[in-house]
């Protein structure tokens, strides 16, 4: 996907890239992880995502294929401008499931999301654990088959052992090590992935 780079865009890269060491990085992974840099001023983030290259390229093969890309919350989806984004939380009957299955709203939207799409689908978890958990139960019920799922929720309660849980589960993942992530670091690997270009990474 071809896009026009202002140039204080490219400014902060040149300084972002004088401050970090991103060449041990593969180059989809490199993608990734300098848009969350750029994304938060925050150099620390080098040490902080855990992505596999086969993963991060079969997601971006999807989105551009124009496969479904379905976010927790709409903060998510406010980020990510280049495409149609779905939003869990704005499935029909959300409310409903979430009372009477004892869910969070957000898991509930997962789960509803997942019945419309559970095959090849990209998903960006910036928000709720208990949306990547719902999503982690779907696909060992074998009722989910993501292409990719970009797993970053932040908080003190259930972030890392849900995040930890996308890294066992085996599943093309995005993920984070602590409890930082949140809706920004989500939009920005999705963002990575749409605007990296072949050879040179995302710049």
């Amino acid at each position: 996907m071809r896009r026009t780079v202002h140039p204080i865009e490219t400014e902060s890269y040149r300084i972002m890239r004088s401050r970090a060491d991103f060449d041990r990085f593969e180059p989809l992974t490199r993608a990734v992880v300098e848009r969350v840099v750029h994304t938060t001023a925050d150099p620390s983030w080098t040490g902080e995502v855990v992505a596999d290259e086969p993963a991060l390229r079969q997601g971006r093969d999807a989105l551009l294929a124009g496969a479904p890309l379905i976010t927790d919350v709409r903060m998510v989806a406010s980020g990510i401008t280049a495409r149609e984004v779905r939003i869990g939380l704005d499935f029909p009957g959300v409310t409903d499931l979430a009372a009477s299955e004892e869910l969070t709203r957000s898991a509930a939207g997962m789960r509803l999301a997942a019945a419309e799409h559970p095959r090849g689908a990209v998903w960006a978890v910036g928000n709720a654990p208990t949306a990547l958990l719902e999503l982690l139960q779907l696909a060992e019920n074998g009722e989910l088959e993501p292409a990719l799922i970009v797993g970053v929720p932040v908080g003190f309660v259930g972030a890392v052992d849900s995040k930890a849980a996308l890294r066992r589960s085996g599943l093309p993942a995005v993920s984070t090590l602590t409890e930082r992530g949140g809706a920004a670091i989500a939009a920005a690997a999705i963002n990575a992935l749409l605007y990296w270009a072949e050879p040179g990474g995302n710049r």
